[in-house]
């Protein structure tokens, strides 16, 4: 008799690299096309303009890393210390620790004699993995990686950016501000909804969300924009 397998993959798999590449790639979309043009809208012609975008994709992606390599770092410290105390407790208290483990699965619906049995069987195969996933919450799915993380996040930064950049140089300079804000438009429901549909959500809202705080982005930077280039004019 044969035995049938199958392979999942769950949403929850995706959920380290899917955060940090959408943030990573809508923040560069957004901020280098609201830059350009608010620069644009200030007067100032395409050097400027590319250089102020290019200036924007260096700063904004080193900015990504270096703010999710940090922030992720913290949460690997966090687990990290969870995890010594209680490798600590399991070597002082391992009775206690039994006794908690077998409560966490009596909570969960299994009878006591079959908790117990349970927890007695898990811990003598893996003690500090089972409590770190079952009391503590976690696990190699999704463990924080910093590393990754940071990397994803500048990569994707960069990407994003390119799009506003490519659009500000092949266009004439009167139309920079309205091309690039119509392909960051588009572009921007694109990614939402490539970001919605990989992480299991709906689409059109998705695409919906991502578009609307990115068109008012820019109508904010290119009303500053606006002002100060006739002030300064």
């Amino acid at each position: 008799m044969s035995r049938l397998s199958h392979s999942e993959i769950h949403m929850v798999h995706r959920i380290g690299w899917l955060r940090a590449a959408v943030l990573g790639a809508n923040d560069g979309l957004v901020s280098t096309a609201s830059l350009v043009v608010g620069v644009a809208a200030a007067g100032s012609g395409k050097p400027e303009v590319l250089i102020a975008g290019l200036a924007g994709l260096v700063a904004g992606a080193m900015s990504m890393a270096a703010g999710e390599y940090v922030s992720v770092s913290s949460q690997t410290d966090a687990e990290n210390a969870d995890l010594a105390r209680e490798t600590l407790e399991l070597a002082e208290t391992p009775e206690a620790e039994l006794e908690e483990l077998t409560q966490i699965y009596v909570e969960r619906g299994l009878d006591r004699d079959l908790a117990e049995k349970v927890a007695v069987q898990l811990t003598e195969r893996d003690a500090l993995g089972s409590h770190a996933r079952d009391e503590l919450g976690i696990s190699e799915t999704v463990t924080a990686r910093p590393i990754q993380a940071a990397l994803v996040s500048a990569l994707t930064f960069a990407v994003g950016a390119v799009l506003p950049l490519i659009v500000a140089l092949v266009v004439p300079d009167a139309r920079i501000v309205f091309l690039v804000a119509v392909s960051t438009i588009l572009g921007l429901a694109v990614l939402g909804g490539l970001g919605a549909s990989a992480g299991g959500a709906g689409v059109i809202r998705g695409a919906a969300r991502v578009t609307l705080w990115g068109a008012l982005a820019m109508a904010a930077t290119a009303g500053v924009g606006a002002l100060f280039g006739v002030a300064v004019g």
